[in-house]
């Protein structure tokens, strides 16, 4: 994978991440850290919240 693909993962990890915690969510449904999940499981948890993709929100 290229270096530009990974960071743009982990930047969209960490926006994600901040969405959920402004959302007060702390930890995902199965009490994971968010730091813990992957990209698709941190949008899923932005989906079970909101009802919206997370792409609607960035």
């Amino acid at each position: 994978m290229g270096d530009i693909f990974k960071k743009a993962i982990k930047h969209r990890k960490e926006q994600t991440i901040q969405l959920l915690i402004k959302l007060d969510c702390y930890k995902s449904t199965d009490n994971r850290q968010l730091y813990e999940l992957t990209l698709s499981e941190l949008e899923n948890e932005y989906k079970l919240l909101t009802g919206r993709r997370v792409s609607d929100s960035i």
